[in-house]
């Protein structure tokens, strides 16, 4: 089992959960960085489930990467960031002037990101990055809930200039990185491709680490928590329940006519997976 986890694991960049100060390392920095050195050829969509880290990273990347960066976030954005797609996408230095004054934030050329956060509440600004990419003057990250992407999309154009990745949950190497680990991680590595097995105290040590990280999950909420309380694993699940919470809202976000079958199957995955 632990050869197939570890069999993808490549180098890592760090973010943080702010709100926690705790530092984790996710793999999809080193994917923004490959993005990033093509020269602003297409926006990024970065696509996941809820709370698995996709604003936090965007927005780390923005301070990290470039000389100024602007968060959108359509979850709360004023109706006069919202008009401005309306009223100025012929405009575009018009456009730009209108959100580095509402921002509060100075734009360079080739220098700045823009990160429209949660695009599908707001799908007249995917459809815009059309227009957008092709003027050239700056990056784009959006970040969207793959079930509200894909039902916001009826009466809109997709743009081409647009690359899509997926974001997942902390892997098993991550998770580890976040306890302080890391070590451990090289030195799995380093028996995987040596084909030697691990030493029987690390191995055990391993093990009882994987089955922590069964019971916690990847969500970077959950392991910030378990790090912050002291590995207390009533509190985790806690953090857990809130997010389920979350996912039974977004389901009943989508179309009326799959929403009960949507909630029966959520409902049946703890049965499901008892079997």
């Amino acid at each position: 089992m632990l050869v197939n986890v570890f069999f993808n694991y490549d180098i890592c960049e760090e973010f943080k959960i702010d709100e926690l100060m705790i530092s984790f390392k996710r793999k999809i920095y080193q994917r923004l960085l490959d993005w990033k050195a093509e020269g602003g050829q297409t926006a990024l969509l970065i696509e996941g489930a809820r709370r698995i880290g996709k604003s936090t990273i965007a927005e780390i990347f923005g301070k990290t990467e470039y000389k100024s960066y602007i968060l959108v976030d359509f979850d709360k954005t004023s109706q006069a960031v919202k008009d401005a797609f309306s009223d100025y996408l012929n405009d575009l230095d018009s456009f730009f002037m209108i959100l580095s004054s509402l921002y509060n934030v100075k734009l360079y050329k080739r220098e700045s990101l823009i990160i429209f956060d949660e695009i599908q509440n707001f799908p007249k600004a995917r459809e815009a990055v059309k227009y957008l990419v092709s003027d050239g003057r700056y990056d784009f990250i959006e970040t969207g809930s793959l079930i509200s992407i894909r039902e916001n999309v009826r009466n809109i154009t997709i743009p081409s200039e647009e690359e899509s990745i997926k974001m997942y949950p902390m892997d098993f190497c991550e998770f580890c990185e976040a306890l302080d680990e890391g070590q451990l991680v090289e030195y799995i590595r380093h028996c995987f491709e040596s084909q030697t097995p691990l030493d029987d105290t690390l191995h055990s040590k391993a093990m009882m680490l994987l089955r922590q990280y069964m019971l916690v999950g990847g969500m970077p909420k959950c392991v910030a928590t378990y790090i912050q309380k002291n590995r207390d694993f009533k509190s985790v699940d806690k953090e857990k329940r809130n997010i389920l919470n979350l996912y039974r809202n977004d389901i009943m976000k989508i179309d009326a006519k799959y929403r009960s079958r949507v909630l029966a199957i959520f409902d049946q995955i703890p049965s499901l997976l008892a079997r």
